[in-house]
């Protein structure tokens, strides 16, 4: 497995724009396709956005697709999620995750990072 660290989060107004980064430890990073989950109050965690180990092939929940980019750069064993256009329901704990495929990825993640907070305020 590997082990994910979450850092980014923060306070914004909506509207505005955060970059959540996730640095992995361990050297076999690029091996595993990476996502990102998020978990509001009072509600399940969601799938928000998984790309591919090489980072060609990305997906997104249709509530983010064409504000949210995820990208990674496996030299530094780190995923981003880039968020513009915020808007109060992207309030949430937000989750990196690791799984040796996408299908896998989407499905039941194999590592958990521990979180980070993102409030959005009207």
């Amino acid at each position: 497995q590997v082990q994910l660290v979450e850092s980014g989060g923060g306070l914004v107004q909506a509207g505005g724009s955060l970059r959540l980064s996730c640095a992995a430890s361990g050297r076999t990073f690029s091996s595993y396709a990476m996502g990102w989950y998020r978990q509001a109050p009072g509600k399940e965690r969601e799938f928000v956005a998984v790309i591919s180990t090489s980072g060609s092939t990305t997906y997104y929940a249709s509530s983010v697709k064409g504000r949210f980019t995820i990208s990674r750069d496996n030299a530094k064993i780190t995923v981003y999620l880039q968020m513009n256009s915020l808007k109060t329901e992207d309030t949430a704990v937000y989750y990196c995750a690791a799984a040796p495929t996408i299908v896998v990825l989407t499905t039941t993640p194999t590592s958990w990072g521990q979180g980070t907070q993102v409030t959005v305020s009207s």
